[in-house]
């Protein structure tokens, strides 16, 4: 049986502008998020992804496309949606002169549910470690951003929208966030996030959508993605770099990237290892360490067009 589908995106797209200083902020984005997951949505400033989540919650509206939350129209059917869902924006603006439990009670009385909302709000501000008796004005930008994460969550919706929620949060409390996200997984629900924090997407995302230019350039899970081909070399000569060692490495079809830092050599090397060892032969190895690529660098490639070099 199909897993069931949170967010549905078909053909999203969102010019600016018009004429010729128009400008393509997302191109035609498809996307599928399905229930139980966590999403993480990534890319560099200004590839698409405020812009994807401010069209999702209708707080703008598309050039062309469509997209549904709960099989429910983001436009025609948004009131709805945004009573299911928890929303946390990269920019948050709060009444600077009212305390976090002001806030708080106010947006539990919009939802309707004061008592019930207010107390799990009281649970997650006490994990967050947020003192929310000090007005807005006195709050740091990470305790801002925990007020943000409990006006969020408080009402456990089905669907957390999350823009960069962990900025300005120190490690400790980073943690916790990763283990109420993993919670909100375990009852059912879904996260859709975007974050810059790749060792957090690691960590707790499910899968990971990849945006570059308002175009979506992968969809695979975490795990997939850095099931990379090649590896880094480093060998390390006791004495010095036998002769020829550079120019018999460039000849390599499965090694690249060669560079000599005095006894050290570094490579980028695919497949088997048998022809370096064989190369490195002439000369006494002190040491050689082999390397998977980093998150980071899998990443860059993608945000720089370099998908090949993944290959």
């Amino acid at each position: 049986m199909a897993t069931e589908s949170v967010i549905e995106i078909s053909g999203l797209s969102k010019t600016y502008g018009s004429g010729s200083k128009q400008t393509l902020a997302l191109n035609r984005l498809d996307l599928s998020v399905r229930r139980g997951e966590i999403f993480g949505y990534l890319g560099p400033n200004g590839a698409g992804k405020t812009t994807t989540i401010r069209l999702l919650l209708d707080l703008i509206r598309p050039s062309a496309g469509s997209a549904s939350i709960f099989g429910m129209d983001i436009r025609a059917d948004s009131v709805e949606i945004h009573r299911r869902i928890g929303f946390l924006p990269g920019e948050l603006s709060l009444w600077e002169g009212r305390t976090g439990d002001q806030i708080i009670h106010y947006v539990a009385s919009v939802r309707g549910d004061t008592r019930g909302i207010a107390k799990h709000a009281d649970e997650l501000a006490e994990r967050l470690d947020l003192d929310k008796t000090k007005r807005v004005r006195d709050l740091s930008s990470g305790n801002k951003r925990k007020l943000g994460l409990v006006i969020a969550m408080m009402h456990s919706p089905e669907l957390l929208i999350l823009d960069e929620p962990t900025g300005g949060l120190d490690p400790l409390v980073q943690q916790t966030f990763h283990d109420m996200m993993e919670e909100y997984r375990a009852k059912g629900k879904t996260v859709f996030l975007s974050s810059h924090v790749l060792s957090e997407v690691q960590a707790i995302c499910d899968r990971v959508g990849i945006l570059r230019d308002g175009e979506l350039k992968a969809v695979e899970s975490v795990e997939k993605i850095t099931n990379v081909e090649f590896n880094w070399v480093d060998v390390t000569f006791r004495d010095a770099v036998p002769a020829g060692l550079q120019q018999q490495l460039d000849n390599m079809p499965s090694i690249t990237d060669v560079s000599t830092n005095g006894t050290r050599v570094r490579m980028r090397m695919i497949g088997d290892f048998d022809p370096l060892l064989r190369a490195i032969s002439g000369g006494y190895v002190e040491m050689l360490h082999v390397e998977e690529p980093s998150l980071e660098e899998i990443f860059l490639a993608f945000y720089s067009g370099d998908e090949e070099k993944l290959q």
